[in-house]
């Protein structure tokens, strides 16, 4: 069987998707690459907010002002692939049953709207499970259901510690550019999501599926016990370098930088080797891993020496030819052009809906392969309401005078 020919893990799965910016589309894109029918439910006045986001591109090329009836937001780009795009006015008459017609047909909503939104504007779980008992309803918020607060991702970043991990001791806080604050609890909500219809299969019911992005980032900055290596007297703010795992770190070189990953003695004993001075391995100071954390800063610094002199291609082969796990530190640019990342899909070129792969644009790919099954981005983004007609008269079956009075009053 060729690969187009195997089925999609969650096909037949159909979802309501009324999430907006990064952290909701993020959930439901990857959903959409298990092979689910995502149907994007957007504001007919114009959209997820993220069609607004410079840069664009269409005919003319990539540029930071929209000038040309075919740009699109490059972030629309990316976390619109395989999914359909409907306008929904929730605030016009005739809009709440076309949402209860949508609920009724569907196995996940998935929203992000500010806590208690969802419910304030009659769109909430309670209400969707009343339509469909079945419903598996996903809410992606700051700081989970219940909860008050606005957030972004920076705000998220600040309260859960990750931004004074890393750098050194002393600096100001760190912002990472990634932002993980929006791309966590997406991940959480999708193993929420198909962890709850699984339990559907058991029990023939759905559930609220409930994840804060602030929790789900703290999560995650909880996997490394800071305060308790702080109490022990190991820093937590190291800069470049793990003292707790010497040798650890990067290390500059003639043009560029290397890391290096070396705590296990043999290991240890190649970057010896690879320094010209194998008799480390049996100084006092570096002969075990114990001691080795002990006398990092000394270690380390023989290191940097050592690399400062040479390229980061005799660093790398250096460490390599002795088995050491050694990587040159890669710009972004270099890294999702990776002919690896590209030949597995992890990274792919992004596609405009009318024009196809424009400007070398790039994105994220599914990283995710099965024996049995194929899962990745098979369409590009829609355009705004591309696809009303297809869902209100393929899906839900509307006549098409009935589709026409919902436009003229403004409700799609």
């Amino acid at each position: 069987m060729s690969q187009a020919q195997l089925p999609r893990p969650l096909e037949g799965i159909t979802v309501v998707d009324l999430t907006i910016a990064l952290a909701g589309p993020y959930a439901t894109q990857l959903l959409g690459a298990l092979g689910a029918t995502v149907i994007k439910v957007e504001n007919p006045a114009g959209g997820d907010p993220a069609r607004n986001n410079a840069p664009y591109v269409g005919s003319g090329g990539l540029h930071l002002e929209r000038d040309d009836p075919s740009d699109m937001s490059v972030s629309m780009l990316e976390r619109g692939r395989n999914k359909l795009s409907m306008t929904l006015n929730l605030k016009e008459p005739g809009a709440l049953e076309v949402f209860t017609d949508l609920v009724r047909n569907a196995d996940l909503v998935v929203e992000n709207f500010s806590a208690g939104t969802a419910d304030r504007i009659g769109v909430g779980y309670g209400f969707a499970s009343e339509v469909n008992p079945r419903i598996v309803y996903v809410s992606i918020s700051g700081f989970g259901a219940g909860e008050p607060g606005k957030g972004m991702d920076t705000i998220f970043q600040a309260l859960s510690g990750l931004m004074t991990t890393p750098g050194s001791c002393g600096d100001p806080p760190v912002r990472n550019a990634v932002p993980f604050g929006d791309l966590v609890g997406p991940l959480f909500a999708v193993v929420g999501a198909v962890s709850a219809l699984l339990m559907r299969e058991r029990t023939g019911r759905g559930q609220h599926v409930d994840v804060g992005l602030l929790g789900a980032l703290t999560s995650l900055v909880a996997t490394e016990p800071w305060d308790t290596m702080e109490r022990a007297g190991i820093e937590m703010r190291t800069g470049n370098v793990v003292p707790r795992l010497a040798p650890f770190g990067i290390f500059r070189t003639l043009d560029g930088d290397v890391a290096l990953c070396a705590p296990t003695d043999a290991f240890a004993r190649g970057v010896f080797e690879a320094l010209g001075a194998p008799e480390l391995a049996a100084d006092e100071r570096f002969s075990t891993r114990d001691r080795r954390v002990r006398n990092a800063a000394e270690l380390h610094a023989l290191i940097a020496d050592w690399a400062h002199a040479r390229t980061s291609a005799e660093t790398i082969a250096a460490l390599e030819e002795r088995g050491v796990p050694a990587a040159v530190v890669r710009d972004t640019a270099s890294a999702v052009r990776d002919p690896r990342a590209l030949r597995r899909r992890e990274t792919v070129r992004l596609e405009h809906p009318e024009l196809g792969a424009v400007d070398e644009l790039y994105g994220s790919g599914f990283p995710v392969r099965f024996s049995a099954a194929r899962a990745g981005y098979e369409r590009p983004s829609p355009r705004l309401g591309e696809h009303n007609d297809f869902v209100l008269g393929g899906l839900l079956g509307y006549p098409p005078d009935r589709i026409a009075a919902l436009r003229a009053a403004g409700a799609i």
